[in-house]
């Protein structure tokens, strides 16, 4: 049985007990991680934990459930995974954050991890994965957490809710029978769907703005019938340097409450070379929340129209 060991480090500009405090607080890894697109609780103690994570390896998306020991005293996360997604048979790990002075940390990152069959193609993919996500990982870490201070200005959330007379489960079929939105959606041009892990979706749509322009758009979709659907952007619009979001549907007295939530962070330099050399932050906001919330709050309304016919 061969158990391959290696480790990742980086240095960061950033004091010792926040970036713990990043790496606990499971709800932001997709916007600190690259390959993470989704993370919930299974279970949650005092110390120890369940939580069920759904990322890209290799440019495939996979899910898997890991159990999580916390130590904030000795700032050390002990993980591993409870049932691995092939090849993979069996990976751990921890985190070990290490203050080298007020403002300054070592962040190293440990795995263990074995292929199924100890199958030697398998291990060499396992090996460039774990390499290419502990790098892109700890490269995106050590960028988010140096720009947490100048961040929370660039980084904002909302949500349009919308009642509907219907079940949450017409609702929510529409939402996930994205492969029919260019026929439903008159903001829609073309879709492409993949699905091919039940829940697991890869989303890629042309749309069309006010102007007339379309522009691409990619999404992975992780979907939990009949009640949500979590998304995470991977090609984005020049205005944004992240974008993830959520649908919701909650049953009411006399319906349905749907809902749509997007989280942003704003790419800067593009601002004046889009909106124009008197634009800001504050303009950029606006303009991305309103063109959002245009596509959601239109998507909503189709949804409506079809729980609603469906009574």
């Amino acid at each position: 049985m061969t158990v391959r060991e290696v480790e990742h480090e980086i240095t960061v500009q950033a004091p010792a007990a926040e970036v713990y405090r990043l790496l606990a607080e499971v709800e932001n890894w997709p916007r600190i991680f690259p390959p993470t697109l989704y993370v919930d609780h299974v279970e949650q103690g005092a110390n120890e934990e369940r939580i069920r994570i759904w990322a890209t390896a290799n440019g495939e998306a996979k899910n898997w459930t890991s159990r999580r020991t916390l130590d904030p005293e000795a700032l050390r996360i002990t993980f591993r995974q409870e049932v691995s997604a092939p090849p993979v048979a069996a990976m751990g790990g921890t985190w070990i954050i290490e203050p080298l002075g007020a403002d300054e940390s070592r962040i190293r990152l440990l795995h263990d991890y074995r292929a199924i069959d100890d199958d030697p193609d398998s291990l060499e993919w396992i090996d460039q994965a774990v390499d290419r996500n502990s790098r892109s990982e700890l490269a995106a870490l050590k960028t988010n957490v140096e720009l947490a201070h100048a961040s929370a200005e660039l980084t904002f959330s909302f949500e349009d809710t919308v009642h509907i007379a219907g079940s949450a489960k017409d609702a929510y079929d529409f939402i996930n029978e994205a492969h029919l939105w260019q026929e439903r959606l008159p903001h829609v041009a073309s879709v492409r769907l993949e699905e091919t892990t039940p829940g697991l979706q890869s989303l890629e749509m042309d749309t069309r703005a006010k102007d007339g322009s379309t522009h691409t758009t990619k999404s992975y979709r992780v979907c939990f019938p009949h009640h949500k659907i979590a998304y995470k952007q991977v090609t984005l619009p020049a205005l944004m340097t992240l974008h993830t979001g959520r649908w919701t549907f909650e049953e009411t007295a006399d319906g349905v409450a749907a809902t749509s939530q997007h989280t942003v962070v704003l790419n800067t330099e593009n601002i004046t070379r889009i909106l124009g050399p008197e634009a800001g932050v504050a303009e950029a906001t606006e303009y991305v929340r309103t063109a959002l919330s245009t596509n959601s709050r239109a998507t909503l309304g189709h949804a409506k129209d079809h729980a609603e016919a469906r009574r």
